[in-house]
């Protein structure tokens, strides 16, 4: 596949580990765009979807999302994506926003054959531009995408290779990346830690260009209420209001976004995706018996659930 360029823009991806992030420093330190976990399975919703989003787009980026997939069958495909689909509805939709969904699709939890993989991932994809009027962009990693065959080529791809020296390999489904996830490690202004970083095969203006018609059109005569153009809109809303209530005062502002990051901060290590560590003893495990799982991390587990299943899998208990 071809190489990085100095014109190429370059952007980032974000969950809910790189916490409070300030995106005005983000895109000052020359990011032109972002990709925003959404949703994982058929349940989860990253706890900062919204927040990141609605920062992002304040900020001037161009704003994309992204959905874990796991899916080990049709209908567990099309759940997934009817999940997603319903989760961009609170922002206003897939239209809302300047860059396509995005299936991220990079391990094989039901040990599905490859025939198997291109179906379900078929039927995520159809599924999700069905209901959201957008066709999607896939993510994988550089070695996962050689299960994907010719059928996928129409996507355009996202894909991971971390290297400074090595362009992604040549896929049965794709010459050419669209995005490169180059670096799990980066550092950006605005975001405490690292940073996945990303690259774009062309300009801002050209990447503004080709999702163009994802883009939503401003309204000239009421740029701030789009939906409904003879409401003025409000210069100074509230902040945070309650309801029925007043306003909150900016103390309280600050200590009730002091006791969010202290929930957040707990609940990340309550339910969590699954770390890199443990991706290969969680895939035998749910691997072990495909029609019986031991269990569902739909809405993710714990650090410890984690730590004991991968000793389970060092002393070969998921072997058949």
């Amino acid at each position: 596949m071809q190489n990085r360029t100095s014109g190429n823009t370059q952007g980032i991806d974000v969950s809910r580990y790189q916490g409070n992030i300030d995106w005005a420093k983000v895109k000052a330190s020359g990011m032109t765009f972002v990709f925003i976990k959404a949703t994982e399975g058929r349940t989860y919703i990253d706890p900062n979807f919204q927040k990141n989003v609605t920062g992002a787009l304040a900020a001037g980026m161009m704003v994309g999302t992204y959905h874990f997939f796991r899916g080990t069958s049709v209908e567990i495909a099309k759940a997934e994506a009817a999940h997603y689909a319903n989760t961009l509805d609170k922002i206003g939709g897939a239209k809302a926003l300047q860059l396509p969904p995005v299936m991220d699709y990079e391990n094989n939890p039901g040990n599905l054959s490859r025939a198997q993989m291109n179906t379900v991932a078929q039927a995520f994809l159809t599924e999700l531009q069905r209901l959201t009027g957008v066709k999607p962009i896939l993510y994988t990693g550089n070695s996962f995408a050689a299960n994907f065959d010719t059928s996928l080529s129409s996507y355009d791809l996202w894909i991971a290779r971390y290297s400074n020296t090595r362009v992604p390999d040549e896929q049965p489904a794709w010459k050419r990346w669209t995005f490169w996830q180059y670096t799990d490690s980066g550092k950006v202004n605005g975001i405490s830690g690292n940073v996945d970083m990303n690259e774009f095969e062309g300009s801002a203006a050209q990447l503004r260009a080709r999702y163009a018609a994802v883009a939503p059109t401003p309204n000239p005569t009421n740029p701030g209420n789009p939906s409904n153009p003879t409401e003025p809109s409000n210069p100074n809303p509230p902040t945070v209001p309650p309801k029925g209530g007043e306003p909150m005062t900016a103390e309280e502002k600050a200590a009730f976004d002091a006791l969010k990051v202290q929930v957040d901060r707990l609940q990340a290590r309550q339910q969590m995706e699954v770390p890199v560590w443990a991706k290969a003893a969680v895939d035998a495990a749910l691997a072990y018996d495909s029609k019986n799982p031991l269990f569902s991390i739909d809405n993710g587990a714990s650090y410890d659930f984690y730590r004991f299943i991968t000793v389970m899998h060092r002393r070969g208990l998921f072997k058949k």
